[in-house]
């Protein structure tokens, strides 16, 4: 079989930084496999590795593991899915397009990008986990080695406005996920919570001891309660292993450009909101307190590029192999950064002056927050790779070619 020619990525830095680094993905074809080998030192796929990928139409062998990923088409499980296949794993993803912008042949949109540069198809279906005869159709048809959840409603401003939806949602899809894994023999999940269960930190940096449930929001709350019940689950039923991930702030987007954080309406999260005031989307941005106890008094946080957390998922797959039981880990950077710090980052990344304005503090936020993530490099061996920098030209580089999101911007 003749090989297409090689697809090529541009990354052009801003005068003054390193220069333009050119990526190629090129295409050894086999009579099963396509291998992407990533040959560039400083390539912003995989560094001096060689990448499995199915072909189109290709099916998956009996060895291959099967993961389900619920909120699949979203901005994290995207990405994940991206990690998943190219670690060499069968994801088969699920949304209900609460979060995620339907594309052709009712795909959404990022999965139908990431077939596009991938090379490769995804199992998708349109589920919503409300619907639990649906969801047990989903584990009748497929032989799930391990579940990836992120299915839920993700804003903490949200959540406080309407906290019996963020209840009702989050643990009702938790509950039909887990009974419905337990009655087909699917003990193995890493579940998506959130820094948000530590509440108002005790102490800084925050590790996995840190005292939890003293959430200031109910989205918190949901993510701490399922944790509880997975703990639970895993007591009661030794089989069972679980990996709960407490992420910080995922920002970012893959480096192609063509898949990133597209919210749907008013953006809840800071550096989606930045990025839009930046691409002349949105007027300004609102300072949400500036009385912080904080060196420049905005609110601190701990950032991570997506693409970072996304790995910290196969990392956590893998310890499941390993009958863990139930673990907890942060994913973080260790490093907090304010807003107006963030602010200034985009600026450089975009070349472009951020309007901003201090707005009164927000219900449910508090000063700092910022993670101590040895665990993770001790017992997963993972560790984030990607500085501020990085998740800034990433960002801005998925918004520039994407001012509306998935809705019209380009495919290629």
């Amino acid at each position: 079989m003749k090989s297409p020619p090689p697809s090529t990525f541009h990354l052009t830095r801003k005068p003054g930084n390193a220069a333009k680094r050119t990526v190629t993905r090129r295409r050894k074809y086999s009579k099963n496999l396509i291998f992407l080998t990533h040959n560039i030192r400083d390539s912003p796929f995989h560094r001096g590795e060689t990448t499995i990928i199915r072909k189109q139409g290709q099916k998956v062998s009996g060895m291959t593991q099967k993961v389900l990923v619920t909120g699949g088409g979203g901005y994290i499980g995207s990405h994940c899915v991206v990690e998943l296949i190219e670690a060499g794993y069968y994801p088969v993803a699920v949304d209900n397009f609460s979060n995620a912008v339907r594309g052709e042949g009712n795909v959404p949109e990022s999965l139908r990008r990431v077939e596009k540069f991938l090379g490769t198809s995804i199992e998708f279906q349109e589920l919503d986990l409300l619907d639990k005869p649906a969801l047990e159709k989903l584990f009748q048809k497929h032989k799930f080695s391990a579940v990836m959840h992120f299915a839920g409603l993700k804003a903490v401003g949200e959540s406080v406005e309407h906290p019996l939806r963020y209840y009702r949602v989050n643990l009702t899809v938790t509950l039909n996920l887990l009974e419905v894994m337990q009655a087909h023999g699917v003990h193995s999940i890493v579940f998506s919570s959130s820094a948000t269960v530590y509440g108002d930190p005790q102490r800084l940096p925050i590790d996995e001891d840190h005292p939890v449930g003293g959430c200031t929001n109910p989205y918190g709350k949901t993510k701490f309660f399922i944790e509880e019940i997975i703990q639970d689950q895993c007591r009661a039923e030794k089989e069972w292993n679980a990996v709960l991930l407490r992420y910080f702030n995922p920002i970012g987007a893959h480096a192609s450009g063509q898949i990133g954080e597209d919210p749907q309406g008013i953006p809840n999260n800071l550096m989606p909101y930045v990025a839009q005031v930046a691409v002349g989307r949105r007027e300004q941005l609102n300072v949400f307190g500036n009385d912080y106890g904080t060196p420049d008094g905005t609110g601190v946080r701990d950032y991570i590029h997506v693409v970072d957390l996304a790995k910290g998922h196969i990392a956590a797959l893998r310890k499941l192999k390993d009958c863990c039981g139930c673990k907890t880990y942060n994913l973080g950077t260790g490093t907090g950064y304010s807003v107006l710090q963030m602010v200034k980052a985009m600026e450089e990344a975009s070349g472009r002056e951020i309007r901003y304005r201090i707005a009164p503090r927000r219900g449910g936020d508090i000063a700092s927050c910022y993670a101590d993530p040895r665990r993770a490099e001790t017992e997963l061996g993972w560790k984030a790779n990607f500085g501020l920098e990085r998740m800034c030209e990433d960002l801005w580089r998925w918004q520039s070619q994407n001012p509306t999101g998935f809705s019209n911007g380009p495919e290629s």
